[in-house]
């Protein structure tokens, strides 16, 4: 947490932050895990996903899908 830097007003009242990206995303990506697991159906698929030991390379699934 040590390149968080803080935006105040002339009262010194902390208005904003600025984080690293990378916490940034981190955050977001917890954030949408969060909202998904209010769901019993998308949280069950969460938990099968993520036990899943198939799957196919990256490129290979561009390629599928052809991007």
């Amino acid at each position: 947490m040590e390149n968080i830097q803080y935006i105040s007003d002339q009262h010194n009242r902390i208005t904003g932050v600025i984080v690293p990206i990378e916490l940034w995303k981190e955050l977001q990506s917890e954030k949408e895990t969060a909202y998904l697991l209010k769901s019993a159906t998308m949280k069950k698929r969460l938990i099968k996903s993520k036990s899943n030991k198939e799957g196919i390379p990256l490129d290979e699934a561009c390629q599928k899908l052809g991007i």
